[in-house]
């Protein structure tokens, strides 16, 4: 049987590899790391997370981004069992160590006899084969060329920012303190999950004008795209209004502070643990294009940060995307080459569980391929059937941008089941018809 091809062994890429070999179909998984890297990236291991160490909420009765976590462990996803194994506390999100995480995927890859990972950068598309391509918003220069030159269309952009990473023994206890926003969480650890720096209103007042005046990074002439709106610096935030972050990553609700839990706090900037040891924390919601020197000064005004160590600054950097609407089918395939799947956040999903879901359904769908079949999208009543349903012609195309998961990609409920109640009944009215259709579609395969 002829191998399916997987360009990136991103969270997509990884994720299609794993589904396709389950499959009994050969996979041959080609990255270009670490021999060429990227800005963001640190070492050469698959699924490797970047941006934040978080696959955000895991309830799948209340929220769109469990539902789909939910989805993928049914289907034997291999993201969520690594992220499973390798959980921090983080209240009622799912969160990781990612680089064990990280490590664990590719052992896992590694050791799958129908998987093959064959170093090197691919340059050109292929005129032919079963390929996937899953090389992620920072996909190489003379690829994105390459494709450019294919569709005739020039791929959409947006910028991306990253958060600062601080080391643990750094932060002033005596200052902060553990808790989950309204103590969310099962356990003690998860009620504990984060560490929060109160603000009074002179100290945020002062923080706001530090950030506002701070030196930015410059975007080259011609760099014209805009920001997603679930990842914006903490700057741009800022410029759009001074209370804007104590309504957005400062708010300080659902929070008593240990110390004085008499007085409460004007804003909170809340960290959460990067890694399984607690030895590194990164600071909520905080993406910056500050640079380097600023961050350390304007960061270090937080109180219980006054001394902080950081393990990694914030910065920028420029994302690209398909637009998808118009040049991708149902089956994920690009309509003038539909030997080319693309999967991740390349087809303007936006997040980790986004991007990793995209890559199972393509990898699903090639495997299917290979083996003589056809396997049709799941249906858009569920999470990850809304995701390609919203990116291959749900959305439209003039105004396409990057979006995460929600329940407003999914079709209306029926009036007699929704009635006009509201989401604390509309919404597991949603997770479990997507759990039943799911599970359906699973079944028919």
């Amino acid at each position: 049987m002829e191998p399916v091809h997987i360009i990136g062994a991103g969270l997509a890429g990884s994720e299609a590899a794993w589904q396709i070999a389950r499959a009994g179909v050969p996979v041959i998984l080609h990255e270009m790391r670490p021999a060429k890297s990227t800005f963001a990236h640190r070492t050469g291991d698959c699924a490797e997370m970047v941006c934040s160490n978080s696959f955000r909420s895991d309830d799948d009765v209340m929220n769109a981004v469990g539902q789909l976590h939910w989805e993928m462990r049914a289907a034997d996803g291999l993201i969520m069992q690594m992220a499973a194994r390798h959980r921090l506390p983080a209240g009622g999100a799912l969160a990781v160590d990612r680089d064990a995480f990280s490590a664990a995927v590719t052992q896992a890859l590694r050791a799958e006899p129908l998987v093959t990972i064959r170093p090197g950068e691919i340059t050109e598309l292929p005129e032919g084969g079963n390929w996937i391509v899953a090389t992620g918003p920072l996909t190489s220069d003379p690829l994105a060329d390459a494709i450019r030159r294919l569709t005739g269309r020039e791929a959409l952009a947006f910028f991306d920012a990253i958060a600062p990473i601080v080391h643990a023994d750094t932060i002033d206890m005596s200052v902060a303190w553990e808790q989950s926003r309204y103590d969310k969480g099962e356990t003690p650890a998860e009620r504990k999950a984060y560490i929060n720096c109160p603000m009074t209103k002179p100290e945020y007042e002062a923080f706001i004008d530090a950030l506002l005046a701070a030196e930015k990074t410059e975007f080259h002439e011609g760099e014209t795209a805009g920001y997603f709106d679930g990842c914006l610096p903490i700057e741009v935030m800022a410029e759009r209004g001074r209370e804007t972050l104590r309504h957005g990553p400062m708010k300080p609700v659902g929070l008593t502070n240990a110390h004085r839990p008499e007085d409460k706090p004007y804003a909170v900037v809340q960290l959460r643990r990067d890694n399984a040891l607690g030895t590194l924390y990164n600071i909520v919601g905080f993406q910056t294009k500050m640079k380097y020197g600023a961050q350390t000064r304007v960061f270090r005004m937080i109180p219980g940060l006054q001394n902080a160590s950081f393990a990694r600054l914030g910065g920028i950097h420029r994302n690209s995307f398909l637009n998808s609407p118009s040049l991708l089918d149902d089956r994920m395939r690009l309509r003038v080459a539909p030997h080319l799947r693309f999967a991740g956040q390349i087809t303007g999903v936006e997040g980790y569980v986004e991007s990793a879901a995209m890559g199972l359904l393509a990898g699903r769908m090639a495997a299917a391929q290979a083996l003589g079949r056809d396997l049709p999208p799941p249906p858009a009543t569920t999470a990850m059937g809304a995701l390609v349903n919203h990116i291959t012609g749900g959305a439209e195309a003039k105004t396409f941008q990057p979006m995460n998961v929600n329940f407003g990609l999914f079709p209306p409920l029926p009036e007699a089941r929704s009635g006009r109640r509201g989401r604390k009944d509309r919404y597991p009215a949603y997770t479990q018809r997507a759990k039943d259709d799911f599970g359906a579609w699973l079944a028919a395969q």
